[in-house]
């Protein structure tokens, strides 16, 4: 099965995500085929709008979980396909051709990464949006460190230390969607942005909003804890967000944050003082800067540099499925807040996501350019010469 499909059209060009029984979760093939469509599409003169929606009943669940859990038993066995989802965000949040995403279905982690920065992204009643990756002991990645951290107030921190889950409406109001469109609308809308055959903004903006309809959070929404999630969620430690909680938590309609709290203790204590790090230090960085950051710190995760934590989060969460992962340490006063600048510096120069600076060399930096694949370039060739000189040893 193809895993990416794309269609040329006339002007326009159609990306389907393919991967439906596995909810068009982000796979190495699946980020080689996006990113060659995207390059080339980005310099054809003839293609204008790009539109990109995910097959079956999600648009993209993420990363594949299994992938890097089996990844453990070989060093940087993924780090490539790290390195090339990075890289390619960029230029996604980046790109120079009109984009617009139908969102329709689950949404989360690094698959929303495909949402949140396009140019339109058009969400339904049956869109569901995550950023869940603490609770299995990671961290917000693939520019979410920088897209939260541009949120109102302290909902970024919210969100990626929660991993709580926005519908459709609440994604429009929290700016992470431009329109609200009836799944039962979609495919028409789909087949006019076709017809539309440009990718004049103006154009692609009157078309959606025939289709999208005004929308506002219900009621019981998180949006309307705002000023709870401001006051707590602006703390300056994990320690005091969680103490902040459990003071709001006696208040009258605070019964949410029972919920709140449940699932910020049942999560990895390391993976919560570096998704608080990371998300805060992307209010004074740029995109660019942030995406650096996500790869040095997927990539010592990877590596358990400091912790196993998030092997061991996928096993409860996927593998085992026993929902009760053993944290190492297993709570915040054991964590060594010295150990987590481990994870944050910088690499050699060499070594970093290498992100183009210019737009004259903007597809430039890419994994098989990079000082890794040179590395794994030197190694195979060793090995050949050494097979060779033992070959005519015998």
């Amino acid at each position: 099965m193809v895993v990416v499909i794309g269609e040329e059209i006339d002007h326009v060009r159609l990306i389907t995500l393919n991967r439906p029984k596995q909810l068009n979760a982000i796979s190495p093939e699946l980020i080689s085929l996006l990113a060659s469509y995207l390059e080339k599409w980005e310099i054809d003169d003839k293609a204008e709008l790009i539109i990109i929606k995910g097959a079956g009943r999600a648009f993209c669940a993420g990363g594949d979980l299994r992938v890097f859990y089996d990844g453990k038993k070989k060093k940087d066995s993924c780090l490539e396909v790290v390195y090339r989802y990075y890289w390619l965000c960029h230029h996604i949040e980046t790109y120079k051709k009109t984009q617009v995403a139908l969102v329709h279905g689950i949404s989360m982690g690094g698959g929303a990464a495909l949402m949140v920065p396009m140019k339109f992204s058009v969400v339904t009643e049956k869109t569901v949006f995550a950023t869940p990756e603490a609770s299995f002991g990671f961290h917000t990645d693939c520019g979410f460190s920088y897209s939260h951290s541009c949120l109102p107030g302290h909902l970024g921190e919210f969100l990626a230390l929660t991993g709580a889950r926005l519908n459709g409406k609440e994604l429009v109001a929290a700016g992470l969607a431009t329109h609200f469109v009836s799944s039962e609308k979609i495919v028409e809308l789909e087949k006019r942005l076709i017809s539309l055959n440009s990718g004049d903004e103006n154009a692609v903006r009157s078309v959606i909003e025939e289709f999208s309809s005004e929308v506002k959070p219900d009621e019981d929404s998180i949006l309307n804890k705002q000023s709870v999630i401001d006051e707590c969620f602006s703390k300056n430690s994990i320690e005091e967000i969680i103490k902040s909680l459990e003071a709001e938590a006696n208040k009258e309609g605070n019964g949410w944050i029972a919920t709140v709290l449940k699932g910020m203790k049942r999560t990895s204590p390391t993976a919560l003082k570096i998704v608080l790090r990371s998300v805060r230090d992307g209010r004074n960085e740029t995109l660019s800067e942030c995406l650096k950051k996500e790869f040095r710190l997927t990539m010592n995760i990877l590596r358990s540099t400091i912790s196993e934590d998030m092997y061991e989060g996928i096993r409860a969460l996927t593998v085992d499925k026993d929902n009760a992962p053993k944290w190492d340490p297993p709570s915040l006063d054991k964590v060594d807040d010295g150990k987590l600048d481990l994870v944050f510096q910088p690499f050699e120069k060499n070594l970093e996501l290498q992100i183009p600076e210019s737009e004259a060399c903007r597809w430039a930096g890419k994994y098989e350019n990079s000082a890794y694949a040179f590395q794994i370039g030197q190694y195979k060739t060793a090995w050949v010469l050494l097979v060779s000189e033992l070959d005519a040893t015998l």
